[in-house]
């Protein structure tokens, strides 16, 4: 049986939690106004690895973190048409939940501009909505749009 390589775990660990961070950064910033410098400086400073109630938040791969933060800010007109067209007419993206809005831009900006395999992004971005929405139909939904989004995005990958 093949071991798994500890530092491979602990770098693929990182990148995932940092998909989770720039969610939830992308929400705060919509949410708050906040620019990109100011929400990337308060996730490294104090979120990353922070202690809360006892419980350690993972620390993040601040390099995946800023380039899907930068990425889903610089695209976020193509990401957001792309995942207009993934949604059913009458539900465009201004009009879906805060959370999968910012969940759609991260994923949209990983599969836009980064060499991540489709199939990889969309695993770990159905795993951020299962983190968010533990008992709801979301991770379905969030699984059919970024299959959408990745089909129009790296066709080639299909």
């Amino acid at each position: 049986m093949i071991k798994p390589d500890p530092k491979k775990e602990l770098k693929k660990q990182m990148k995932s939690a940092a998909r989770l961070y720039a969610v939830q950064a992308l929400f705060q910033m919509e949410a708050s106004g906040q620019t990109v410098e100011g929400i990337q400086q308060e996730f490294e400073n104090h979120r990353f690895g922070a202690v809360y109630d006892g419980d350690e938040m993972a620390e993040g791969d601040a390099t995946h973190f800023r380039a899907l933060l930068n990425h889903a800010v610089n695209r976020q007109a193509r990401i957001d048409q792309m995942t207009d067209r993934a949604l059913v007419a009458k539900w465009p993206i201004d009009r879906i939940d805060p959370v999968l809005r910012a969940l759609f831009r991260a994923a949209g900006a990983e599969l836009v501009e980064m060499a991540t395999p489709p199939k990889v992004v969309i695993n770990e971005f159905v795993d951020v909505a299962k983190a968010f929405f533990p008992d709801g139909k979301e991770p379905k939904f969030v699984n059919a749009v970024l299959d959408y989004m990745a089909r129009e995005a790296k066709p080639e990958a299909f």
